[in-house]
């Protein structure tokens, strides 16, 4: 299966992604299970989260198809290749780095880098990106995607990141937006699995708002 089908698959169960920054090995699978009962099916690492491939590794072997489970803030093509390793499938980064993205690709994992001007996006596109994350959304509006949407490939999922509430979501959609990768809105370092499956659910219910 092509990374492209492996991202939709997931996406079309459930549009969201959980940023869960901070997360310890020793919480990843409580943290995951909410996040896995909360209706997501996408769940990132950060890399700047301690002991990261641990935490990942635990959560690629708990879920194994049953969610998407993968690295964020990855800078370097050295990381591509330790996420993968543990059995990390998706790669989320904060920039528009090429190297990245083609090291992504050439390991057969997803692409999801992120941007905030068509020349980036269309820079990512050009290198192999399975998706792009428009990144930081809190300086970004629906009506800016809109309008970058009327020259960027339609066959792309758009994510939004940044400022992300259960609330706000609907205009972004409207707009254009595939989905969103839900950061500290769903989950912050030190807290219960209880609180994130209850921000999760809420997350969920905003979709449908």
């Amino acid at each position: 299966m092509s990374a492209k089908q492996l991202l939709h698959n997931y996406l079309d169960e459930c549009p969201l992604i959980a940023i869960v920054r901070g997360v310890t090995p020793a919480e990843a699978e409580a943290i995951g299970d909410a996040v896995y009962d909360s209706g997501i099916r996408i769940i990132e690492v950060p890399l700047n989260s301690p002991d990261p491939l641990e935490s990942i590794g635990i959560l690629a072997s708990r879920f194994g198809e049953r969610m998407l489970v993968g690295a964020g803030t990855v800078l370097t093509a050295g990381q591509v290749a330790q996420v993968a390793e543990t059995g990390g499938r998706i790669i989320v980064s904060p920039d528009t780095n090429t190297e990245v993205i083609s090291a992504t690709g050439a390991a057969g994992l997803v692409s999801c880098p992120g941007y905030f001007t068509p020349s980036e996006a269309f820079a990512a596109i050009r290198a192999g990106a399975t998706a792009l994350k428009l990144f930081p959304a809190e300086g970004a509006t629906p009506g800016l995607l809109k309008a970058q949407l009327g020259v960027l490939p339609s066959d792309i999922p758009y994510l939004v990141v940044g400022g992300v509430k259960p609330d706000n979501m609907r205009l972004w959609l409207e707009a254009g937006a595939t989905g969103f990768g839900l950061g500290g809105g769903l989950y912050k370092p030190g807290q219960s699995a209880v609180d994130t499956l209850e921000k999760g659910r809420a997350y969920v219910a905003g979709l449908e708002q």
